[in-house]
């Protein structure tokens, strides 16, 4: 065979890869042209995306900063030549041919909240514009109005304007309940909180006080491990931290309380390396460890032993906490769980509440306990939260 006949063969391949590729090619674009789908459904695509858009704007409320922004995408939506968002305070977060239109959205709002239903005004105020107020309605109040102005107003507009306020009063009901489970968080923090301070603080200082005179030094020590636990254990910021922050603060409180129990008390920590960085709720791991000192425990004469455990099993970190204290009914520490007694464990049945609201119904505490028979209490954190980043929760 020559060299032409081979350069030839090669030509031909070429050309049929190219050819092959240029149709593929060609294929594809005119699949991609279908894939937009008729007029009526790129029409859809784009009240969705701008209702979505809009949807983030609002969950900080109708006084927010964000409504203006929310306020263009309504006016793409209903085509109208400019739209208003007034609030309950008769704030006015306004876009389009706005020039004027800000008071007479105003008189309008008013006119709307005072009927509580939609209203169509030709002409307001000698205006060139008509217009038409649909009443935000949330727990039978009216909590702001939608103001469209076009020219002239007609029927589809007056449905649409009563659609988008209906949607907007939706989107503030899940912005006040986003609130309302913040507060939650916060008032369940401050609960534990309030657990730790009156019993272990007071034994704390006790511990030190015993020091001062027969060992300064470690009375000092123990005076820095104090302000240590307190400091993380009543900061203000953040609803979550790392595995590794919450040890540090761990360290300290067994530090405490080694000083009261001496020898009585032991600690086994198995933490694999790989899940110290794991995010975990704040005040999470560390009230199981008091409830094991101090139910677990204490009530014995003879102290025990506590083992924390974190272990990567892949897409979770289990973490358990266990002792061999005198452990107590499944049947009443479930009752305990599951009810609103305070008192005994509340800082477990916090936690479990903590955790079931953040990761489902799934996702609360498991608790394997007998009388005599010692407690152990395992939770698994999911290792991927992108939403509950501790750099951006004020932890740092």
């Amino acid at each position: 065979m020559t060299d032409a006949v081979v350069l030839a063969a090669i030509l031909g391949v070429l050309g049929g890869i190219v050819l092959t590729v240029l149709l593929l090619l060609a294929w594809r674009l005119a699949r991609g042209t279908a894939d937009l789908g008729s007029a009526a459904e790129r029409a859809s695509y784009e009240v969705m995306h701008h209702a979505s858009l809009a949807a983030r704007d609002l969950r900080g409320g109708l006084n927010g900063h964000d409504v203006a922004r929310a306020a263009r995408h309504f006016r793409v939506l209903l085509g109208s030549a400019a739209v208003a968002i007034v609030a309950d305070d008769d704030s006015v977060a306004i876009d389009g041919a706005a020039d004027g239109l800000e008071s007479s959205a105003v008189r309008i709002a008013a006119r709307v909240r005072e009927s509580g239903k939609r209203q169509v005004f030709p002409n307001p105020d000698g205006e060139e514009l008509e217009a038409v107020g649909a009443p935000i309605v949330v727990d039978g109040a009216v909590v702001g109005v939608v103001v469209a102005f076009a020219a002239p107003v007609r029927a589809a507009l007056v449905r649409a304007a009563g659609e988008v306020a209906d949607w907007c009063a939706a989107q503030v009901e899940l912005g006040e309940l986003d609130a309302s489970r913040t507060a939650l968080a916060e008032a369940e923090l401050r609960s534990l909180r309030a657990q730790i301070s009156p019993h272990f603080i007071y034994n704390a200082l006790t511990a030190i006080a015993s020091f001062i005179h027969a060992d300064p030094e470690r009375a000092r020590d123990l005076v820095l491990e104090f302000a240590d636990f307190t400091r993380y254990s009543f900061r203000r910021q953040g609803e979550f931290t790392t595995l590794a922050e919450e040890l540090q603060s761990i360290h300290s409180y067994l530090t405490l309380e080694r000083a009261r129990f001496g020898d009585r008390l032991e600690v086994t920590l198995r933490i694999a390396p790989e899940t110290l960085a794991t995010v975990i709720p704040f005040l999470s791991v560390q009230p199981l460890v008091e409830n094991a000192v101090r139910h677990g425990l204490e009530p014995g004469e003879g102290g025990g032993t506590i083992r924390i455990a974190s272990v990567d099993d892949g897409t979770h970190t289990e973490i358990t906490v266990e002792d061999d204290g005198v452990g107590m009914d499944p049947e009443s520490l479930r009752t305990l769980l599951t009810s609103a007694v305070d008192g005994a464990h509340v800082g477990l049945r916090n936690v479990d509440t903590r955790l079931r609201q953040m990761y489902g119904s799934d996702g609360g505490l498991v608790v394997e306990t007998n009388t005599g028979a010692g407690t152990l209490v395992r939770m698994r954190v999911p290792k991927s939260q992108p939403m509950h980043d501790p750099a951006l929760d004020g932890v740092r």
